[in-house]
């Protein structure tokens, strides 16, 4: 009996010290690899500068070879922002550009909310179905904004609202932009500059996502940026920070961009087309579609380009409860789960070049993975340090490094913020981004990991559909903050 027991001691001990291991090389992994993403991101950002510099918004503005965009507007139950969203894409500062709604068949008010506020009548129109979507029920425009067309369609998801866009799109170029979000004036000018540049190699471009909550809108503008005065939307903000200006920046360097976000992304039309439109069975459509580009070229060895710009900004609402952003973050993984199940034969694929090697590989490895074996080395370590299988100073060692790392990343994006960004944050606004980067390690990380977990068991069961994202306004978000 003795000897059975210390058999089976000796069995759990080497078993802890192989997960001890293992936790430990995927924590050196992960802190190298994110050394790597600032040092390749700092070189991106600078590229992006000079760049920017010498192709400048109104050079373009008045330039001829400047391309006509379709902005492409899927629309679900958004009655609360729609309007002043498309006040805001209307106003945009760019020289030919039309603004196509698709109401994916809401079942609120708003359809009756467009044609009031921007005097909508039926207009018959002749398109070509270049990309499948549900049949449409009614298209729409207004002789005040003779740029806005509104289509009324039934209900298929967000991706088959946008076919439904590109479908009766009439330019070379398609821009993705959410119905709850606003760009800046110059957002366009800014994220067509490497279409100008690399005319026949670009086929998207991705740009930045900032929170808006906190700041003060006026007539679907801007007018004063903040930082959101709740601790989820502040944490949110930090964690968006940290994953365009390091995360994107690093992969458009390597040219392994592999996720073109949902909320404004500018695609070629015709390569859109070309790969059969945003896929219906999935909530990663605009992550799978920007795998399948990557796979379509590189099958057929044509030269082409992605790339992420840090200065084309637009701004979001984020979830200001956690019972929402927790349906968020799942479907978000969710969705990264389905895009490496179906494009599997992609990553480390030497076939598929960086974006496979790189790109898929970084997602498999730590957003796919590393959740496991995050709550693995946060149950076992603090495990075997109270059971006395571990030292003091190693388990101090490790939690530090754990937590320090995550800080430093953190603070780290910070600065590429502010050396990419047009508009200096006040320093008392940096400095309380900076606290909350210390803050998020603590809870809101494994929070997310959780999450992440979640979404693995929501994967397996096959689960389907999107969830309710309920919004403040943003009339709301300018109350918040006195003027």
């Amino acid at each position: 009996m003795i000897l059975a027991f210390l058999n089976w001691r000796e069995l759990f001990l080497s078993a802890v010290s192989l997960v001890d291991a293992w936790v430990l090389a995927t924590l050196g992994l992960y802190a190298g690899c994110y050394l790597y993403q600032m040092v390749t991101a700092l070189i991106e950002a600078r590229r992006s500068l000079r760049q920017a510099k010498s192709i400048t918004p109104w050079w373009m503005l008045s330039s001829k070879v400047t391309l006509p965009i379709s902005l492409c507007v899927p629309a679900y139950n958004e009655e609360k922002t729609i309007v002043d969203s498309l006040r805001s894409l209307l106003a945009l500062h760019y020289p030919d550009f039309e603004v196509i709604v698709c109401n994916d068949g809401s079942k609120d008010k708003t359809l009756q909310v467009l044609i009031d506020a921007f005097e909508l009548k039926p207009s018959p129109r002749v398109y070509n179905l270049s990309v499948p979507c549900k049949p449409l029920r009614g298209v729409y425009s207004s002789a005040r904004f003779p740029r806005l067309t509104v289509i009324d369609k039934e209900n298929g998801g967000k991706s088959d609202a946008i076919n439904g866009s590109v479908n009766l799109s009439r330019n070379p170029l398609v821009c993705v932009v959410d119905a709850d979000s606003m760009l800046e004036p110059d957002a366009l000018l800014r994220l067509v500059r490497p279409f100008i540049a690399e005319p026949e190699e670009m086929v998207a471009v991705g740009g930045k996502i900032r929170v808006v909550n906190g700041c003060e809108i006026r007539s679907g503008r801007v007018v004063q940026t903040g930082i959101p005065k709740q601790l989820l939307p502040l944490l949110q903000s930090v964690e968006y920070i940290r994953s365009f200006q390091i995360a994107r920046l690093s992969w458009s360097q390597a040219q392994c961009v592999t996720i073109i976000s949902g909320a404004f992304g500018l695609f070629k039309r015709s390569a859109v087309i070309e790969v059969g439109g945003f896929l219906h069975n999935t909530v990663g459509e605009d992550m799978e579609l920007t795998v399948r580009l990557h796979r379509h070229y590189r099958e057929k060895k044509i030269n082409y380009k992605i790339r992420y710009l840090p200065d084309a900004i637009c701004w979001t609402e984020v979830p200001a409860s956690l019972k929402i952003l927790r349906a968020q973050r799942s479907r978000w993984a969710r969705g990264m789960l389905e895009v490496l199940y179906r494009h599997r034969s992609m990553i480390f694929s030497p076939r598929y070049g960086s974006a496979g090697v790189f790109g898929l590989g970084y997602f498999f490895i730590f957003d796919a993975i590393g959740p496991v074996i995050e709550c693995l080395g946060y149950l076992i370590i603090p495990t075997c340090w109270l059971a006395g299988m571990l030292n003091t100073p190693f388990f101090l060692a490790y939690m530090g490094l754990l937590f320090a790392f995550g800080v430093f990343v953190s603070v780290g994006s910070l600065f590429l913020e502010e050396l990419t960004t047009n508009e200096r944050t006040q320093p008392r606004d940096l400095a309380i981004l900076a606290l909350a980067a210390f803050v998020e390690n603590f809870g809101y990380r494994q929070l997310n990991t959780l999450w992440r977990l979640e979404s693995w068991y929501q994967f397996l069961r096959k689960k389907r559909g999107w969830g309710t994202m309920v919004r403040a306004g943003f009339t709301k978000q300018a109350a918040q903050r006195p003027v």
